[in-house]
Formats: C-alpha cells, structure tokens, sequence
C-alpha cells in the first residue's frame, strides 16, 4: 500500500508541477486558462510539492493571497501526513 500511495504521490507532483507551467504559457498567450479551482484541488489532493515548485518556477500565481498561503499550508499539511504515514 506505500508504494502504491508513493507513486500516486509521485505522479499528482508531477500533474501539478506541469499544470502549473502550462497555465502559465496559456496566460502569456493570452489563451483559455485552467481554472483557479482546478489549480488548487491538485495541489489539495496531494499535488503540493509539485504547484508550489510550478508556482516558483514558473513565477505563477505568485501574487494570489490564496495562492501564495494555501499551496504551501497544503504542503505542510502532506508533509506531516506523509511522514506520519510512511515513518510509523
């Protein structure tokens, strides 16, 4: 069960590392863009590491209050979890 939570963990990082970089290029497009909420639910649903990375990166969402507090929260809050879990 923690390799299967691993790779999911690995490829939600992944989703939300690249998410974040194409909203970006859709945005210097001026092209339609991947909703906000969309954003924040990968990284909510364990995509944190990879948003925020995206975020820093990429220099997206960088300004947005909810941005900008709730992403690194969320990692905070996985990190804790995922510790917890694999080092019990």
């Amino acid at each position: 069960m923690k390799q299967v939570l691993g790779y999911y963990l690995l490829l939600i990082n992944a989703i939300g590392l690249l998410i974040m970089c194409i909203d970006k290029l859709l945005a210097k497009k001026q092209a339609r863009r991947v909703p906000e909420r969309t954003l924040l639910l990968i990284a909510a649903i364990g995509g944190s590491l990879g948003s925020l990375l995206g975020m820093l990166i990429a220099h997206h969402k960088t300004r947005k209050a909810k941005f900008y507090i709730l992403v690194p929260l969320f990692l905070v809050l996985h990190a804790a979890a995922a510790g917890w879990y694999f080092l019990r």
